[in-house]
């Protein structure tokens, strides 16, 4: 069957969105999480969907479940991030679980693999929005396991697309700053904002992104997944008050810390050439209908890639 995919990390915010648009097209998707962010609730119970607990770190089940189901795709959505000091776990998924599954596919015959790559891959870049042809540079646990399984997945042999993703807003979304301030304001607790830059897509731009990688044939490489245009955590802050319908309260803007990144933007321009595709929704519409579902389905996590801030 040609619409058989299997996605790594399949439990998580981009992987479930990818189910919901997919299984009602009449695709096959077999799920491979050990759901140390990803919820098992979060994935729905219906005809075309499997789902195998487990570790993509785990060579003989990768190996396995890639000979028992014969995908066309390979979708490498598992990440280990929430840690930041646990470099073991980070690297055993990130590189070890990069490999596994380059090697697998290898074996298997498989004729694509689409990776979700991190931002931080760049470091501190030297001017934003970044390009693709900036060097990366990442200094972090997640960033230098994430950059090193990508290196080993492009220089495989495979066709491999690595999308660098910007921060991608949908369903389910339990990183970064908008779940936090939605939470913590809700809550009436104090919050503060990183004196930082960043640049937010919406998840249907996203999945426009995706269906061209899966669908189309495009380059081995690594493809940059923005709108290009940077916004503060403040700017985000400032969104979720106006939101909630509340007074602002006063917050603090603080630098950043000595794991994170002043500013990353990333300059889609090339994807956007070889793709045939720009980002339909500005911040403000990302930020709302993010917030939208919030007000409907509520926040479960919250993990962040970032140390806790010392008191």
């Amino acid at each position: 069957m040609k619409n058989k995919i299997l996605i790594t990390g399949g439990a998580g915010c981009l992987g479930t969105s990818i189910i919901d648009k997919y299984i009602p097209l009449g695709y096959e998707i077999t799920v491979l999480d050990n759901f140390a962010t990803g919820k098992k609730q979060n994935l729905p119970s219906v005809a075309g969907l499997t789902l195998i607990e487990g570790s993509v770190a785990d060579t003989v089940l990768v190996r396995k479940i890639v000979a028992d189901t014969k995908p066309h795709l390979v979708i490498n959505s598992a990440a280990a991030y929430k840690d930041p000091s646990n470099w073991k776990e980070d690297s055993e998924t990130n590189i070890i679980g990069s490999i596994n599954v380059a090697k697998a596919c290898i074996e298997n015959g498989v004729g694509k693999l689409i990776n979700f790559q991190t931002a931080l891959c760049y470091g501190r870049p030297e001017k934003t929005p970044i390009p693709i042809t900036a060097p990366t540079g990442p200094f972090t646990s997640y960033g230098i396991s994430k950059t090193a399984g990508e290196q080993f997945l492009l220089n495989s042999g495979l066709n491999v697309i690595s999308l660098r993703l910007a921060n991608i807003c949908g369903p389910r979304l339990a990183i970064g700053p908008i779940p936090t301030f939605y939470t913590r304001l809700k809550d009436g607790k104090n919050c503060f904002c990183s004196d930082s830059l960043r640049d937010f897509l919406d998840m249907e731009d996203f999945l426009d992104v995706l269906d061209t990688a899966m669908n189309k044939e495009i380059p081995t490489g690594a493809y940059n997944v923005s709108t290009g245009v940077g916004s503060s955590i403040k700017d985000v802050f400032d969104e979720v008050v106006e939101h909630l319908g509340i007074k602002a309260p006063e917050v603090p803007i603080v630098p950043v810390g000595a794991d994170d990144v002043k500013e990353v933007v990333l300059d889609p321009s090339h994807t956007e050439k070889v793709f045939n595709w720009k980002a339909k929704y500005n911040f403000k519409q990302t930020i709302k209908k993010q917030l939208d579902w919030y007000d409907k389905y509520g926040v479960t996590d919250i993990f962040s890639h970032l140390s806790a801030p010392k008191s």
